[in-house]
């Protein structure tokens, strides 16, 4: 062998993987050991109709408290979290309502497996689960659109109890399918779906079902819970082991999509400009972020959450925006009544929770 050069396939793992097959994004799942809350904490929430719970791990549902949704700590070995729902109410889930929890894989993070075309590569869906309810539950795998799904069905055999279960998925030959920064995959859980969106399990169909037929309605039980972690989406019909990246890469890749900043004690964000000569408006220098998937939006807990200092002086604003100038920076402006004598100052996010002081820039699917 020439030096210089490996011959990657002859180096393999303890689990007999050749090692050329984990080198990059193996698992096109992002936290799927939801070991990433930026937005709560690990508080529990009670999702609208369409809310992100963990970093990357929508909750979409008909009716709003009906399940809250939280970080756990109960997970099975060689893994430290779970995501947690619970059942609010004993839902009678109507023919055209859904309840679910779901991630939207990005079709950059999918554009290899060549969906849509002849040759489409085979996908395992492999993830850890554990319910207070036993019998067949369900989920799905959908384009974009969502009008070309593959719903699924898994057996959870006993109560309370961790179970792995691995689903092979046979590549999508038709349909429309992303390869940008939109909606490559969404991979979806179900918690409970009418007929409307229930399908027969094991076959493509061009339509929008979130789940296969007579799946359990997790919903439809008060006080029923759900555990899920180890989550892993890989290319290929064999699932291998989950696909643990250092807790900074996880927390970068999730940052793609959103980064929230929030902190238990004071945090300088940046130096502001000087005022305007009525000392009443402050433009801020461009701050940079996380590069994003695309230009984000940025919501804020109020202007309450930022103390605007100076030499001498402080004030709470009383209003403070955040203008976008592109998917690598954003750039504040405060609005003061109190004079600050023409200094620079520094706008600091105030002591407080994450879910009472904040501010999240998101650029989600």
């Amino acid at each position: 062998m020439p030096y210089g050069t490996v011959n990657a396939d002859l180096m393999t793992t303890s689990d007999g993987v050749s090692s050329s097959g984990l080198y990059g994004f193996k698992n096109r799942i992002i936290n799927g050991a939801m070991v990433i809350d930026q937005r709560n904490a690990g508080a529990s929430v009670t999702p609208t109709s369409s809310s992100y719970t963990l970093d990357r791990w929508q909750a979409t549902i008909a009716a709003s408290s009906k399940i809250s949704v939280q970080q756990s700590s109960t997970a099975p070995t060689g893994f430290k979290n779970s995501l947690l729902v619970t059942s609010l109410a004993a839902t009678s889930v109507g023919s055209t309502d859904f309840y679910l929890i779901q991630q939207k894989v990005e079709g950059y993070n999918m554009a290899d497996l060549g969906w849509g075309a002849t040759g489409a590569a085979t996908v395992t869906l492999s993830f850890w689960v554990r319910s207070s309810l036993t019998g067949t539950f369900g989920g799905s795998l959908g384009n974009n659109a969502f009008d070309y799904t593959y719903p699924f069905s898994y057996t959870i055999s006993s109560a309370n109890t961790w179970e792995q279960k691995t689903i092979t998925i046979t590549g999508a030959t038709s349909g429309t399918w992303l390869s940008t920064n939109g909606v490559g995959i969404q991979v979806t859980f179900g918690l409970g779906s009418g007929a409307t969106y229930s399908g027969t399990a094991g076959a493509w169909a061009a339509t929008g079902y979130q789940t296969a037929t007579g799946a359990t309605q997790v919903v439809g039980t008060n006080g029923a819970t759900f555990y899920i972690t180890g989550v892993q989406l890989e290319k290929g019909s064999t699932a291998t082991s989950f696909d643990y990246r250092p807790y900074g890469t996880e927390y970068d890749l999730c940052r793609r999509y959103c980064e929230v900043w929030a902190d238990p004690s004071y945090t300088t964000f940046l130096t502001v400009m000087a005022p305007n000569p009525s000392n009443t408006y402050q433009l801020a220098g461009v701050m940079p972020i996380y590069p994003k998937r695309a230009q984000p939006s940025v919501t804020l807990s109020g202007a309450s959450t930022f103390t605007n200092m100076w030499q001498g002086g402080s004030s709470t604003p009383s209003a403070v925006a955040f203008g976008v100038y592109s998917n690598k920076s954003v750039y504040p402006y405060i609005t003061s009544s109190t004079n600050q004598g023409g200094y620079s100052t520094l706008l600091e996010l105030n002591a407080g929770a994450v879910t009472s002081n904040y501010v999240i820039v998101s650029a989600e699917l």
